[in-house]
C-alpha cells in the first residue's frame, strides 16, 4: 500500500513507516526536511503580491492550495493510506480537499482503489485551543461527509494523548504509531508465512475489509486463554488510539506456540458472537512465541460530531480551569488614597513645574 504523507507531522510518521512514501506540504522549506526516497510534492498558494505563502496553521489556506495538486493526488491516493495531523492548516486543508473530492464522486469506488486515512487528533488539555477548532471543523465536515457517501476505508483516530500524558519526544510516539500500524498491516503476511491451524485472511480478505468506510481501532497483546476474553481487551485497547464504540465489523489473528492446538480461539469467537458481530479470524501456530498472542481490529461506526463534543468537552474544561487558576491568582490590592492638592505642592517644591502644568491640563488640579 503507498503512503501518503501531508504536512509536517503525517509526513514524519509516513516516512518511518515507508522509506519511499509521497510527502505533500505547502513550505519548501519543511518539504526539504524529510529525508523521504519517495516524491515530493508542493501546494502553492500565492498572495497578493504573487508571493508563495505557507499555511500559518490555517486549514482554508491549506484548503486552497490542494486546488495546485489536486489532479496529481486525486491519482496518488487511489489504493494508498493518508497520513496527516487534524490541527494544523496544511495537513487539515490539503486533507479535507482530498475528502471533499471523495465525498464527491459519484461512481461507486472499488474496494482496491479505496483510500485509507491515519489522522492524528491534538490532546484537548494540552494542545493551543485553535488545533481543537481546527479539528473540530474537519471532523464536523470533510470526514462526515466522507463517511456518510461510503467513498472512504477505514479511518484510524491517533490521539496525542498519549504523547503528552506519557511526555513523549515527538520522534519517539511517531515510531510508536509507526510500529503499531506495521504489527496490523502484518497480519496478511503472517498468515502466507506461518502454519495455518483455523480459518484464513489473506491479502484480498484484508483489502476488502480495509475498504469498509468506518472506523478502526486495533490492539494486540499476550492472551491467556484461562481469563476472559472481554476483560482482557477492554484492558489492553490501544493507547495510541481513541477509544472503540460497539463493534459492527470485526477481525483477529490468534498465534499460538508450536505444538499448541489453538482451541481457544473459541473463547474469542464466543465473546463477538454474543457481541453479535461474525468476525473474520485466523489462527496460526508461530514458533516464535512463548504464549498466545492476538491482534485484534473493531470496526465501529461513531458519529465523527461525538469526537466532536469529547474534544469541546475536553477543551471547555482546560478553558473552565484557565479561569478559575486566573481568579485564584488574583490579588485585591486596598485602594490608595492620594491627595493631588499636596502631592502637586510636593512637586512644585521639587521645581517640578512641568509636571504640574500637566496635571492642570489634564483637570487633576
Amino acid at each position: 500500500m503507498r503512503t501518503i504523507g501531508i504536512g509536517g507531522a503525517g509526513s514524519k510518521i509516513a516516512v518511518k513507516l515507508d522509506a519511499q512514501s509521497v510527502v505533500v506540504n505547502i513550505s519548501e522549506v519543511e518539504l526539504s526536511k524529510i529525508p523521504t526516497s519517495g516524491e515530493k510534492i508542493q501546494a502553492s498558494l500565492r498572495d497578493g503580491s504573487g508571493v508563495f505563502q505557507g499555511a500559518r496553521m490555517d486549514p482554508q489556506i491549506g484548503l486552497e492550495a490542494y486546488g495546485s495538486v489536486s489532479r496529481q493526488l486525486s491519482n496518488l491516493v487511489r489504493g494508498a493510506m493518508v497520513i496527516a495531523a487534524t490541527g494544523g492548516g496544511t495537513g487539515n486543508g490539503i486533507t479535507a480537499g482530498i475528502l471533499k473530492e471523495l465525498a464527491g464522486r459519484a461512481e461507486k469506488i472499488a474496494v482496491e482503489e479505496k483510500t485509507v486515512f491515519a489522522l492524528v487528533l491534538p490532546y484537548a488539555k494540552m494542545e493551543p485551543d485553535e488545533f481543537v477548532i481546527n479539528t473540530s471543523d474537519f471532523l464536523n465536515g470533510p470526514v462526515a461527509a466522507a463517511i456518510d457517501s461510503g467513498n472512504t476505508g477505514n479511518i484510524f483516530m491517533f490521539s496525542n494523548r498519549c504523547k503528552f500524558e506519557k511526555q513523549l519526544a515527538e520522534d519517539k510516539y511517531n515510531q510508536m504509531i509507526v510500529n503499531s500500524l506495521r504489527d496490523f498491516f502484518a497480519i496478511p503476511a503472517k498468515n502466507a508465512q506461518l502454519k495455518l491451524l483455523e480459518e484464513h485472511i489473506d491479502q484480498a480478505d484484508f483489502a476488502l475489509y480495509l475498504s469498509k468506510p468506518y472506523f478502526n481501532h486495533f490492539t494486540s497483546f499476550n492472551y491467556n486463554p484461562d481469563n476472559d476474553f472481554g476483560k482482557q481487551l477492554s484492558a489492553r485497547w490501544n493507547p495510541l488510539l481513541l477509544p472503540p464504540e460497539q463493534a459492527i465489523e470485526a477481525l483477529f489473528l490468534l498465534e499460538v506456540p508450536a505444538g499448541n492446538d489453538g482451541t481457544c480461539f473459541y473463547n474469542i469467537l464466543k465473546y463477538f458472537n454474543d457481541q453479535d458481530v461474525k468476525p473474520l479470524y485466523s489462527v496460526v501456530e508461530n514458533p516464535n512465541l512463548k504464549n498466545p498472542r492476538v491482534s485484534v481490529s473493531l470496526l465501529y461506526s461513531r458519529k465523527p460530531a461525538e469526537e466532536v463534543q469529547d474534544l469541546n468537552r475536553e477543551s471547555e474544561e482546560h478553558a473552565q480551569t484557565k479561569v478559575r487558576r486566573t481568579i485564584d491568582q488574583y490579588v485585591e490590592l486596598e485602594p490608595l488614597q492620594v491627595n493631588l492638592d499636596n502631592e502637586a505642592a510636593k512637586v512644585k517644591s521639587d521645581g517640578q513645574d512641568d509636571v504640574i502644568a500637566m496635571l492642570k491640563r489634564i483637570n487633576k488640579l
